[in-house]
This record gives C-alpha cells, sequence and structure tokens, in this order.
C-alpha cells in the first residue's frame, strides 16, 4: 500500500527523456518529501521483521539494477536501503555498494543524492568494511568526490549524535581526517562545504584532540584550505550545550581572527561563522566584542577595560571597496560586477543577529553610522538595513531619535526614484519592493514618542500622502502594523 503510487506509476507508458520520473514536478506520484516519509515507515516494517524482510530488500536491490525502473521507483529503493541501514547490517547483500555507486552516475539529481544518502546509512551497520571503500572511492573517483564526500558526512552526522560514537568511529579518525585535510583545498565550492561540515561533526566527536588539529591549518598558505577550516567550526557551533563549548572559547577568537585574513573569500566565511556563533550561542563571542560606551539613555553601562574586539573588523567590511568592482561585456553590453557585496551582506547580517544576542556590547552611535552606509547600498544591503531600523525602533528608540536626520534621507531618496522607461518587469518589481520596504522602516521610525516633531520625518510624511502610489503602499503599511499589532495584544490578554 506505501509504494502503489510509485509502483503503478512505474507502469505507466511515458515518454524516455532521460529526465524520468523528474521531467515535470506533475509526474510526481506522490511529493518529494513523502519519498523519505515511506522509506521510513517501510524500513520500520522491515526491520520488525527481518525474515520477509530480506525479501524487500532483494527487492530494492532488483529496482534499482533494473534498466526499466522508472527514476522514482529507483529513488524510493534507494532511501529505503538508506533507512533500513541505520538498524541492521545489509553488507551480505553481495556488490551493494557497487549497486548504489552506479546511481550517482544518474542524469537526476534527486537520484544521486538518495544514492549518496544510502552508502552513507548502509555504512552505519558495517563500518568496518564501508568506510575504507568510501575513503578509498575519494581517493580514485573524482567525479564522484562531491557524493561520496556526502555520504560520509551523513556517517559522521550520525554518530556525532550518539552516545558511543566516539567509540563506534574511533579506529577510523585519522583515516578520516586525513582524507578531509587533503581535500581542504578542492577547486569546488561544493565539495569544499561538504568537507568542512565532516570536519566540523567529526570535531564535534573528538573535540580535545581535533580542535588543536583544526588551528594548525588557520596558517595554511592555501586561502582555500583556511577558508575550509573557518568554516568547519561553525559546524561545531550548536544552539545545544555540547562538550565543546569550553573549548571553543578559549579558541574560537582565533578562527574568527580570519576577519583580518587578506583573501576575500576567508573573510566572508568568517563573518558567517561569527553570524552563526553570534545567534546560535552568544556566549561564545561576547568576550571576543569590546564593550559600548556608557550610553546613560539607554541605561547601558559596562566594563570598557578589554581592547581587543572584532566589531572593528566586523564594520571594515560594511564598506563599498572600489577595488572589488569591475567591468565584464556581456556581447555588446558591459555589466558592472561587485565582488565585495556577499561581504557585506555577511558583515550587515552579523549585524543584526548581534541587535538580539550582544547589543549591551557595542556602541550604538557607531554602529547607527554603518547602517547608515548601508542605506545607500546595494539593494540587498538596503533591504538589510531597513529591517535594522524596524528592529532598532523598539531596541534603541532614543538612540534613533539623535539620529532621524540622518536616516531620513535616504529613505526618501529610494522612496522616491523612479525606473527608466526602458527597465524590464523584475526592475519595476525590485523597486517597488524597496519603496515597501523603505516605508515600513518609515512607519517604525514615525512610532517612536517625538518622532513626528522632526520636521524632515513632517515633509517626508506629507510628500507621501500627496503620491498616490506612496499613499497606497503608506495606508497598506499602517494596516498590516496596526493588525499586527492587534494580534500581539489578543496574545498577551
Amino acid at each position: 500500500m506505501l509504494t502503489r503510487p510509485i509502483r503503478e506509476q512505474n507502469l505507466v507508458a511515458q515518454p524516455s527523456n532521460g529526465q524520468g520520473a523528474f521531467d515535470n514536478t506533475n509526474n510526481l506520484a506522490v511529493h518529494k518529501q513523502a519519498f523519505y516519509s515511506i522509506a521510513k515507515c517501510i524500513a520500520a516494517l522491515t526491520v520488525t521483521n527481518q525474515a520477509e524482510g530480506q525479501l524487500v530488500i532483494k527487492q530494492f536491490i532488483k529496482d534499482i539494477k533494473d534498466p526499466k525502473s522508472r527514476d522514482s521507483v529507483r529513488l524510493l529503493a534507494l532511501l529505503c536501503l538508506g533507512e533500513t541501514g541505520k538498524y541492521i547490517e545489509l553488507s551480505s547483500h553481495a556488490d551493494l555498494e557497487l549497486v548504489i555507486l552506479d546511481s550517482f552516475s544518474s542524469p537526476i539529481e534527486e537520484v544521486k543524492s538518495a544514492a549518496s544518502y544510502a552508502l552513507g546509512y548502509l555504512s552505519l551497520g558495517n563500518l568496518q568494511k564501508y568506510i575504507p571503500f568510501i575513503l578509498n572511492e575519494i581517493d580514485t573517483n573524482s567525479k564522484r568526490q562531491y557524493l561520496l564526500f556526502n555520504s560520509l558526512k551523513e556517517i559522521i552526522s550520525y554518530q556525532s549524535n550518539q552516545q558511543n560514537g566516539l567509540e563506534a568511529i574511533k579506529p577510523y579518525i585519522n583515516g578520516i581526517w586525513n582524507i578531509l585535510i587533503k581535500h581542504c583545498e578542492c577547486n569546488e565550492e561544493g565539495t569544499r562545504n561538504v568537507v568542512a561540515e565532516c570536519l566540523g561533526k567529526l570535531t564535534l566527536l573528538d573535540p580535545d584532540n581535533l580542535i588543536k588539529s583544526l588551528e594548525t591549518y588557520l596558517d595554511c598558505s592555501s586561502p582555500l584550505a583556511r577558508a575550509t577550516v573557518v568554516t568547519a567550526i561553525k559546524f561545531t557551533i550548536t544552539d545545544q550545550p555540547q562538550p565543546i563549548d569550553s573549548l571553543l572559547k578559549s579558541c574560537l577568537g582565533k578562527f574568527l581572527n580570519a576577519l583580518r585574513d587578506s583573501d576575500i573569500n576567508v573573510r566572508r566565511v568568517a563573518l558567517v561563522t561569527f553570524n552563526s556563533a553570534a545567534h546560535n550561542k552568544p556566549s561564545l563571542v561576547r568576550d571576543l566584542i569590546k564593550p559600548s560606551k556608557v550610553n546613560e539613555e539607554e541605561g547601558m553601562n559596562v566594563d570598557e577595560t578589554q581592547s581587543s574586539s572584532l566589531i572593528q573588523y566586523l564594520y571594515n567590511e560594511t564598506k563599498i571597496r572600489k577595488e572589488l568592482i569591475r567591468e565584464v561585456e556581456m556581447g555588446p553590453f558591459k555589466h558592472t560586477v561587485d565582488d565585495g557585496l556577499d561581504l557585506r551582506k555577511a558583515a550587515f547580517e552579523t549585524m543584526y543577529t548581534l541587535l538580539d544576542s550582544c547589543l549591551d556590547r557595542i556602541d550604538i552611535f557607531e554602529f547607527l553610522n554603518h547602517v547608515e552606509d548601508g542605506l545607500k547600498d546595494h539593494y540587498d544591503i538596503k533591504m538589510l538595513t531597513y529591517l535594522m531600523l524596524v528592529r532598532l525602533s523598539t531596541l534603541c528608540p532614543n538612540a534613533l531619535l539623535q539620529r532621524l536626520d540622518r536616516l531620513i534621507e535616504p529613505l526618501v531618496n529610494t522612496c522616491l526614484q523612479k525606473v527608466k522607461s526602458n527597465a524590464v518587469k523584475q526592475e519595476y518589481e525590485k523597486t517597488d519592493e524597496l519603496k515597501r520596504s523603505a516605508l515600513r522602516a518609515f512607519v517604525a521610525l514615525l512610532n517612536i514618542t517625538d518622532a513626528e516633531k522632526n520636521n524632515l520625518m513632517r515633509d517626508f510624511l506629507a510628500n507621501i500622502r500627496a503620491t498616490p502610489e506612496l499613499a497606497a503602499m503608506f495606508e497598506s503599511i499602517q494596516r498590516d502594523a496596526k493588525d499586527s499589532n492587534d494580534v500581539i495584544s489578543m496574545d498577551t490578554n
């Protein structure tokens, strides 16, 4: 019954186009996520009745090998083998790993992903056989490395959540570690990211020995390797208490010093790691941020004796750098590429996170200096700074009151900008969303006590009401804000 919709679809004649069941979403018998749920159910039945379950497993292997099977059937078979392999050993089935490896060559991404997942989970039943097999395949088959590293990641992730995980994987840690380090400099970013996750999850299993090993690669001459180990440390940070936390608190600063790296990508991943730590476990970074000055109006009074801080390195990355902007020719047209945009986005995203987790450790007026710059930046940065203004209007209203003139001007410029007559539909939509977001920020500022007394605020409000397009947006935003406040009021009563 569980597999009927998928197997019945396998009997329906479909034109062969190399795309299988995934040539069109409408051709799927069930939603893609349902494949995973069905596989878990079938695995549970197989594990509880292993005598009949062996016949089911053989059928799944047959489905994978059968060239006439639709990809949806092959996908389900792979997922079922993986889910079953979590709980019972399947290595007695001859050449099962080779059958799964053949699916790595499928033209369908979902099938390849399921094969990687299956190889990782069936390995749990016989680590002694499958870990050396996977490591050897990584070394000898470069085209399959991404999928093989994903299989390895499934093994490590599973063991990192088990009470006896270290004991189970300890005999293989050195071999796994060496091959991960060997591929830290892989040219493919996707593969490097999986390697980083494997390194991080492996470090969670044996932090006392491995975190120091990670540190040594911070001085590696290869920027790709440095970026990989900084990304790896991100995967050791979770929102739940972990044995590694005390070690992280003492060494995280060394990894975040990568914010000073000469390589732009290393600095970007350092910001992402900083953001992750500030979001998931603020206690790890609070002491690395220079305490803010006394702000009597906001009641922040903290010790300023700590001299070292990452906040200045964070702020440095919010600036537009002309040397990172270049022009590329696309046919008869020239297109401007800003290589620093992703770096600035990561910086502003981190600033936004710090508002909730470390506000008392920053000088809010210095913070606002960089928010003001962001209000004049690229579309993506503007959208982030509008969100910051909305958040700051409730966290630090008095500080915003003192900066209203400087904050309002870029909001006005955004709302009054015109789209070129030859612009495409997408540009109209982006400009429209930008104006709506700017107006949301303006409404948030307007709700601050005494903000309406500011001359620029009054002038802009009059301008909005005199412009039909802006007036309609403004009224809609105010209604949404009122409805939201009404819901909150009902929830708290």
